[in-house]
C-alpha cells in the first residue's frame, strides 16, 4: 500500500485498508512520498492495520520490478534507508512499526540469492532487532532472518502462480497472475490449512504460510481482499497480524 507519488495514484487503500490485518507501505525507491506513507500509515492505525516497511531497488521508473545489479553493502544501505523512513513516521504518530517485507525485484531476488537475504536481514535487525521479516515461504529471506535472530512471517500469495521449486511464476509469463477471487481463495486456503500449493504444470509444493500477500496495485485487489477475508473465516481461520 502507500503506493500513489505525487499526482500519481495506485491502488484503493482506503477501501482495502479494513479487509487486512497488515500493510506493507512502499517507502519512496519504488512509489510512495513523504505525504503518501504519512496517509497510509493513518490509515493503517485508524483500521487496527499493523504496519510494515516495504523497501525496493531504487526503481520509481520501473515500480521496483526490474532487477538491478547491486551488491549487498549498498542493499543494507537502501533498506536501511527506507526502513528508517518509515519507522521515523510511524514514530512522530506515536506509533510503531511491525515488519519489514522487501518489494518486487528485491524481494524475488533476495528470495533466491542468500547474500542478497543476508544483507537485508542485517539491515532490518541493526534498525530494531524486534521487527518481524516477512519472506517468500521456505526462502533465503526466511533462512537468513532466522540466522540472525529474527522472527520471521512465510508469506504466501493469493494472487500469483507457482513454480515447481517454490518461486513465483515470473511477471513476465502469460500465466503469472491470479484474476478469479474463487481461484485465490481456492490457493490460499490450501495453503493455509493444508500446507500446499499446486504449482504451474501440476506439481504439489509443500509450504508453509504465516501471512497471505495481495498486491493492493492488482486490479481485483479489494475483491479478493474481500473475498479471502470472508473466506477464510467462514472456514474457521482467524484473520490477524503476525
Amino acid at each position: 500500500m502507500g503506493e500513489s507519488f505525487g499526482a500519481w495514484k495506485m491502488g484503493n487503500d482506503a477501501a482495502i485498508m479494513p479487509f487486512v490485518s497488515s500493510a506493507n507501505i512502499a517507502c519512496g525507491f519504488h512509489a510512495g512520498d513523504p505525504g503518501t506513507i504519512s496517509k497510509t500509515v493513518n490509515l493503517a492505525l485508524e483500521n487496527n492495520v499493523a504496519i510494515g516497511a516495504h523497501p525496493s531497488y531504487p526503481d520509481l521508473v520501473g515500480f521496483g520490478r526490474r532487477k538491478m545489479d547491486i551488491g549487498p553493502k549498498q542493499i543494507y544501505r537502501i533498506v536501511v534507508y527506507q526502513v528508517s523512513a518509515v519507522k521515523g513516521i510511524c514514530e512522530s504518530k506515536g506509533a510503531a512499526l511491525h515488519h519489514v517485507k522487501p518489494h518486487g525485484a528485491l524481494y524475488n531476488a533476495a528470495a533466491a540469492e542468500k547474500h542478497l537475504a543476508r544483507a537485508i536481514a542485517e539491515a532490518v535487525r541493526d534498525i530494531d532487532p524486534s521487527l518481524i521479516l516477512y519472506g517468500l515461504s521456505g526462502s533465503h529471506l526466511i533462512s537468513e532472518a532466522a540466522r540472525v535472530g529474527l522472527r520471521v512471517a512465510n508469506e504466501v500469495f493469493a494472487d500469483r502462480t507457482y513454480q515447481a521449486d517454490g518461486s513465483l511464476t515470473p511477471r513476465s509469463e502469460s500465466n503469472a497472475l491470479i484474476s478469479d477471487s474463487d481461484k485465490a481463495l481456492e490457493q490460499v486456503s490450501g495453503m493455509i490449512l493444508d500446507g500446499r500449493v499446486r504449482a504451474i504444470g501440476g506439481d504439489t509444493v509443500a509450504l508453509e504460510a504465516d501471512t497471505v500477500c495481495i498486491h493492493g496495485d492488482g486490479p481485483h485487489a479489494l475483491e479478493f481482499a474481500k473475498v479471502i477475508r470472508n473466506g477464510l473465516e467462514s472456514l474457521g481461520v482467524a484473520v490477524r497480524a503476525v
